[in-house]
């Protein structure tokens, strides 16, 4: 089992109730899609299962472990076979793609490898091979600071592939992107996850995308789940009910901005 979520709530600082009653189970090697309005609290499930957050109730369990049972050194040994690819990759923008790649393995490293790294990359082709899979490699020593918010999202994609997780977590990996080079790199990612049994689970705005490259599509709607089915199962009376009046609906603090439902179906 690589993920279990019995009866989870999360609750912010702010005390905004952003996740409620989530029950939740995903086998190693599945790829599922989780689809939702605005504020829906996708960003925020995906951060509970990247052990960001810690839930305010219920059992969460990744990778066969208890991680806020577990000691913060144990954590962070569970979060190096967890790799999670951000809407917005938080790069720097002086710090060059090669060094941002080689990154995705600094929690695996000694304190002397990464701080070498930083000043001398030490695995030039691992990281170039990583970018070629994105058509990347001719910006191996660019800075992020060059790059288009699309080029940063595949630079994020690249760095959690070389770290090469167990458990891969994608929040809007591609929505920086045109619908050819999303639906692209998608394949990409569903094709290394199938071919090395790692689990991926994407937050997506665009539900063709979903249905199209994942099999299980779960539905969020004001922090519970609304369905859990096959993407065969998924019919347009569901996604109807599912982003009703979706623009009356102010977004919770953290979630995107909420799209056109036509950008959806």
């Amino acid at each position: 089992m690589s993920l279990r979520l019995t009866a989870v709530g999360l609750r912010h600082g702010n005390g905004v109730q952003a996740l409620q009653g989530i029950d939740l189970q995903v086998e190693q090697g599945e790829r599922m899609a989780i689809i939702g309005p605005s504020g829906a609290g996708k960003s925020s499930l995906l951060n509970l299962l990247a052990t960001a957050l810690a839930p305010s109730a219920g059992e969460l369990q990744v990778l066969g472990e208890r991680p806020w049972q577990l000691s913060s050194r144990q954590r962070q040994r569970l979060r190096t076979r967890i790799g999670l690819i951000h809407q917005a990759p938080p790069l720097p923008l002086r710090q060059r793609v090669v060094t941002a790649v080689l990154a995705g393995r600094l929690g695996q490293w000694s304190l002397a490898r990464s701080l070498v790294n930083l000043l001398y990359p030490l695995d030039i082709p691992g990281a170039r091979a990583q970018l070629d899979k994105l058509d990347l490699g001719d910006k191996l020593f660019a800075r992020c600071g060059q790059l288009s918010g699309g080029q940063l999202q595949r630079v994020g994609i690249a760095r959690a592939l070389y770290q090469g997780p167990r458990l891969l977590l994608a929040d809007e990996p591609v929505s920086a992107m045109d619908p050819r080079l999303a639906d692209h790199t998608l394949s990409l990612l569903v094709s290394h996850a199938e071919a090395g049994g790692v689990t991926l689970v994407a937050s997506l705005h665009t539900v063709e995308l979903a249905l199209a490259h994942f099999p299980r599509i779960v539905g969020v709607r004001d922090g519970r789940i609304a369905f859990d089915l096959p993407a065969s199962e998924v019919d347009s009376e569901r996604l109807q009910a599912l982003y009703a009046n979706e623009q009356l609906n102010p977004a919770r603090a953290g979630e995107p901005a909420p799209d056109a439902w036509a950008a959806r179906c």
